[in-house]
């Protein structure tokens, strides 16, 4: 009961949500999450669940596969050094509320080293460990060669490199266009736009959360929220045609699970308004383009009324307004998440003709 319970809310309605939840109680409480005994609690916690999890043989088969090893790896990895940032800068927090300053500024850490050999010996250590490690990892662990390429054939599921998982998990909720090219030319465009936006001279050499928590919470919910939970959802829970696996369930490739997605335009002439859908293209997506320029420019005196004037007498109109663009950008994500499991929504507005679907 346990793991069927578990199968059910791994689903991505339930799951996306319960993280974020979590997210938001862990930027609420910085000063629980922020502290040794929560590290060392969510660790033992974390290892526990992961150990009778793997008791499971349906678990167990996918999480070793050679192409899955590395991800739970980078999995504890990111996590810990995201914990692990949030501790340095709950510590420095504390110290700065006491006048004492970020210990990065204190004389025993700004202290200068030689390149030689400090520096040198610390990277040949790493890269002698580094070799090690592949060589051990390459004799356990065969390599996920396949035979060559067959037109006549194609893996289920066919998937992406797990850096793409998530793009690649886009696509369901997104028009391909949309999720290969514009959102990851929206992230490509706003990582480079970030130093020119974010003039803050504050945490600047040194770890802090209370001095930085708009910029640190925004980072965070896009990395981890978007595009690491994202990747998972790709690699362990995505199976034959692209079908939601639990993680107890079987990859069973005859399941076969009905997709009613519907779009805007027929939900309001055809179910609401019981009409047919107008041949005019612009009188037909007319709901579609008010919901569109609504949210890209009608939230924007919102949000700038209610919580961004701050923001914008000390930003700028230019950088601003950049960042409420890449904002809004970023949280398109979620939002049509959440209407595809809500409402069945498949395209905001569907204009096929222009190749242009929301």
């Amino acid at each position: 009961m346990i793991k069927e319970a578990i199968n059910y809310l791994s689903s991505p309605l339930f799951s996306f949500t319960a993280f974020i939840i979590l997210f938001a109680l862990a930027m609420k409480r910085i000063d629980i999450v922020g502290t040794k005994k929560f590290g060392w609690g969510l660790l033992i916690f974390v290892l526990v669940v992961f150990v009778w999890m793997v008791s499971d043989p349906v678990f167990f088969t996918i999480i070793s596969l050679p192409d899955n090893v590395p991800i739970i790896i980078l999995n504890g990895l990111v996590f810990w050094s995201t914990w692990y940032a949030l501790y340095r800068g709950h510590q420095n927090d504390l110290r700065i509320e006491a006048g004492e300053g970020p210990i990065e500024g204190t004389p025993e850490n700004r202290e200068k080293v030689w390149a030689w050999p400090n520096l040198v010996y610390t990277e040949l250590f790493a890269g002698i460990l580094c070799t090690i490690f592949l060589i051990v990892w390459a004799i356990f662990l065969k390599a996920p060669l396949e035979e060559p390429a067959n037109p006549t054939w194609a893996p289920n599921p066919a998937k992406a490199p797990w850096y793409f998982l998530g793009l690649q998990e886009m696509l369901v909720y997104f028009d391909p266009w949309m999720a290969g090219v514009v959102l990851p030319g929206l992230i490509l465009v706003g990582l480079i736009a970030i130093p020119f936006i974010d003039v803050n001279p504050k945490g600047n050499g040194y770890y802090t959360f209370k001095e930085r928590k708009f910029a640190i919470t925004g980072f965070l919910f896009g990395w981890l929220a978007l595009w690491v939970f994202l990747i998972q959802v790709g690699t362990f829970l995505r199976g034959p045609n692209w079908t939601f696996y639990g993680p107890f369930e079987y990859w069973d490739a005859h399941k076969v699970v009905a997709e009613n997605n519907i779009n805007l335009s027929e939900i309001i002439w055809i179910k609401m308004l019981n009409m047919g859908l107008p041949k005019n293209i612009f009188v037909r997506e007319i709901f579609g383009l008010i919901a569109t320029f609504g949210y890209m420019f009608g939230t924007i005196p919102l949000i700038t009324k209610k919580w961004g004037q701050s923001y914008l007498e000390r930003m700028g109109a230019i950088r601003y307004y950049i960042m409420l663009a890449l904002i809004l950008g970023m949280m398109s994500l979620p939002i049509k998440m959440y209407l595809r499991w809500f409402f069945d929504l498949k395209y905001i507005l569907a204009m096929p003709e222009f190749e242009l679907n929301l």
